[in-house]
């Protein structure tokens, strides 16, 4: 009796083997799970690749240059204060005289010198009111030579009676920014690959290719830290500096 129930439920066994619905089973079955091995052996050999191709370093490039501005500017501000508006006027009709003379003796053309405004204010005080009258001219050449000239002799100006406000002091600009740009960015993205290649010998590996660059802002400032101001002339010596951040890859 129990022969024949094992000898049943073997054959039972078979023939559910043999049935196409459970062939189709073992079929779909065995292709999921070759298709999960070979799935999970690309997802790891990917992130092997993502992994290989995020290594990058981030580094930054300085590039500096020493530049001469080949612009110059200086407003003039000078005034007269009188009891009487019409002495204050004619005093400070007397120093424009001064300064246009001041600058033509010195080789600048009468176009170099513009005015820029004029204003009267006045205050009164125990009954007697006072006027000041204030006047500004301009003065702005590509001479750079000779704007230096007037500044180190400005002081003849106030030895001829003319009173300059604060403020009156030379300015130089530099222009020509756009015609070094290029070069500079250049530079200052050789000086990041080198901090690159500083990283990767360090490491026992090689720069790649750029990932990505940022550039930084350009500066134009004194040269040796000149600043103007009352009492301090601008430096025509000019120190332009760009920083830019690179990202390299490593191999």
């Amino acid at each position: 009796m129990d022969e024949a129930i094992v000898s049943d439920s073997g054959e039972g066994w078979k023939g559910f083997l043999r049935e196409p619905a459970t062939k189709r089973w073992f079929g779909t079955a065995a292709i999921a799970a070759a298709g999960l091995i070979a799935g999970g052996y690309l997802l790891g050999n990917g992130l092997v690749r993502a992994k290989d191709a995020d290594r990058s370093v981030t580094v930054r490039g300085l590039a500096e240059r020493d530049v001469t501005a080949d612009l110059a500017t200086w407003t003039i501000s000078y005034s007269s204060s009188s009891s009487d508006l019409a002495g204050a006027q004619a005093k400070v009709r007397e120093d424009t005289q001064a300064i246009e003379k001041f600058f033509t003796g010195l080789g600048f053309p009468k176009d170099a010198l513009q005015p820029t405004g004029a204003n009267v204010t006045s205050y009164t005080s125990d009954g007697v009111t006072n006027f000041t009258v204030r006047q500004r001219l301009a003065l702005r050449t590509t001479d750079i030579d000779k704007a230096q000239k007037a500044v180190a002799q400005q002081f003849d100006l106030v030895s001829r009676g003319v009173f300059l406000e604060e403020g009156s002091a030379m300015a130089y600009t530099f222009t020509k920014l756009n015609d070094i740009k290029p070069e500079m960015v250049a530079e200052a993205t050789r000086d990041a690959r080198a901090a690159a290649e500083q990283f990767a010998n360090d490491s026992g590996a090689d720069v790649g290719a750029i990932k990505e660059a940022t550039q930084g802002y350009f500066t134009i400032e004194g040269r040796d830290g000149e600043a103007g101001g009352w009492g301090v002339s601008d430096s025509p010596f000019k120190k332009v500096r760009v920083v830019t951040t690179v990202t390299f890859l490593i191999d």
